[in-house]
């Protein structure tokens, strides 16, 4: 009789961490019932990509400097003109559609990544003069 009561006893036990643990695992890998929320989480934590357009004033290893004329992001119509000089690094993951070059002319779209401007791509024009 003691051999039954303690297998119970070892059975419910068992049963209880089980439970436990999937309670603890469950919810990490669960996904939202409604997949809006699950876009509406991705989008959040994703950062937004801006643009400017301007001229190349200094070209480095793995940055380049430009001078910037129109900065706007691409989901609002809104349109900021300030003249400023931007630092933008240049990862692995940057497209760049001609040579940059100081005096050139230059589209910009870039993401912010711990304070730095990172371009996403980069189209350059050859300089009005």
């Amino acid at each position: 009789m003691n051999g039954k009561i303690r297998m119970a006893f070892h059975g419910i036990c068992s049963l209880g961490l089980m439970a436990l643990l999937v309670t603890m695992v469950w919810p990490a890998h669960a996904t939202p019932a409604h997949p809006f929320l699950l876009t509406a989480t991705a989008q959040q934590d994703s950062p937004q990509a801006q643009s400017v357009s301007g001229t190349i004033a200094s070209v480095g290893r793995n940055t380049f400097t430009l001078l910037g004329s129109t900065t706007s992001n691409p989901g609002s119509q809104m349109q900021q003109t300030s003249p400023k000089s931007m630092t933008f690094m240049i990862d692995q993951n940057t497209t760049v559609e001609g040579k940059l070059k100081v005096g050139a002319n230059a589209d910009v779209t870039y993401r912010q990544d711990n304070g730095n401007n990172v371009a996403i791509s980069v189209r350059v024009s050859s300089s009005a003069s």
